[in-house]
């Protein structure tokens, strides 16, 4: 596999991981807790430490499969596992579309209710940065069902560009996947409210939940073209 189509594969993955809203709900409730509770400057503190949280998570976990598929398998991940891979994409493109997102006008995800009041719970309690990096590690273990085929997907593609490449573009899947969140802060530092971001997204929850489905699907043919069937 060339290069440039490892990058894609990898910017593409990230750009799916990037839909997903289970950091982004966690977010809102951090913030929604703590602006009652602290002044401006020590939530900026707590947002941050929860961005970084989901970063490290993220960035970890990319590098920790990239090492063990590197370990285990001299010419990437074999056919077969491509093909499996392909099939679970497909199969997470339909359960975005009709499970992801509980029924009504909210946006409560697929996570079982004990769960959830978990999270909930957490954000409601978080009073120092170290809890709100845990937080963050939590809300990204919480999507591995979703992110976990993606970080196998994005690890076997950089394993194909040069390795004094491989750092950064490491580096680059977990700034893109943690993009949504960081456009979120900015967006509250220039006067949106929770109120208004929420609002947002139960209104164009149906956009999300076909995009993001639409993204694992197209992730999930791309593979099947470019590595499966080896059109290049």
């Amino acid at each position: 596999m060339s290069s440039l189509l490892a990058v894609a594969i990898v910017l593409l993955s990230a750009a799916v991981h990037a839909t997903l809203q289970l950091g982004l709900g966690a977010l809102l409730l951090l913030y929604h807790a703590s602006l009652g509770k602290h002044v401006r400057a020590k939530t900026k503190n707590l947002v941050g430490s929860f961005i970084s949280g989901m970063g490290m998570f993220i960035l970890l976990g990319l590098a920790a499969a990239t090492f063990m598929i590197g370990a285990l398998a001299d010419d990437g991940l074999p056919l077969p596992c491509l093909v499996g891979l392909v099939v679970i994409l497909i199969m997470l493109a339909i359960v975005i579309w009709f499970f992801y997102y509980r029924r009504g006008r909210s946006t409560e995800l697929w996570l079982p209710k004990v769960v959830a009041r978990y999270i909930n719970n957490r954000a409601k309690v978080t009073e120092s940065n170290t809890e709100a990096f845990s937080l963050g590690l939590l809300a990204s273990f919480g999507e591995l069902p979703f992110t976990l085929v993606l970080t196998v997907i994005a690890a076997n593609s950089i394993l194909d560009v040069p390795r004094e490449v491989q750092p950064l573009l490491a580096v680059v899947y977990t700034m893109l996947a943690i993009l949504p969140l960081v456009i979120m802060r900015i967006s509250i530092r220039r006067g949106n409210t929770v109120v208004d971001i929420q609002r947002w997204r139960v209104k164009n929850k149906v956009f999300l939940r076909i995009i993001s489905g639409v993204l694992f699907l197209t992730l999930g043919l791309f593979l099947l073209a470019f590595q499966v069937m080896g059109v290049v």
